[in-house]
């Protein structure tokens, strides 16, 4: 369900878009293509967008580099997490992760179930916190990214959506950092 607060000003936040692939490019990069799309339709910003190899070490890399960037607020991934030797992208977000959004995972397969069925259970779509940065970790397909978008990202990081949303709490989210 669809709640948007007419009466609150929309608040664009910062997202970086990550392409996990072996073989992809930039100009083949569907899925990155889709979340790009829905970032600027939505009025957020693209704030960086990079293609890394299924090569867990330098993921985690990359996902610290952005979460230590206090201009970006939110990282997506896209890729790598299947169940196949080469899907590493879940346990690279797992290696960041300060805290993980267990519910993600799980809307994310209700979601997908309601569009390929069973075949969702092969998904390990995952969403965690780290400095104050939210990430999540969708899987490759275009149509994944569509689902979990529209579906799920689109109203969390909606600040208008209730009766809650990622984007109220995003100032919360380090305040443990800042109690010390």
């Amino acid at each position: 369900m669809n709640r948007i607060d007419e009466t609150k000003d929309f608040i664009a936040i910062r997202i970086a878009v990550l392409t996990v692939s072996d073989t992809r490019s930039l100009g083949e990069d569907r899925s990155g293509d889709v979340l790009v799309g829905r970032i600027a339709d939505a009025g957020h910003v693209l704030v960086d967008r990079k293609i890394l190899p299924d090569e867990r070490a330098q993921i985690a890399e990359q996902l610290r580099i952005w979460c230590d960037d206090p201009q970006i607020d939110v990282v997506i991934s896209t890729g790598g997490t299947g169940l196949t030797g080469r899907d590493v992208t879940v346990e690279a977000h797992r290696d960041v992760y300060e805290k993980e959004i267990d519910a993600f995972g799980t809307i994310f397969t209700i979601v997908s179930m309601q569009k390929i069925g069973t075949s969702a259970v092969q998904s390990r779509a995952t969403g965690g916190v780290r400095n104050g940065t939210y990430l999540f970790a969708l899987p490759g397909s275009p149509g994944a990214c569509k689902d979990a978008w529209d579906e799920i990202l689109g109203r969390q990081l909606d600040y208008r959506h209730r009766p809650c949303n990622f984007v109220e709490i995003l100032p919360r989210l380090d305040e443990h950092q800042r109690r010390k």
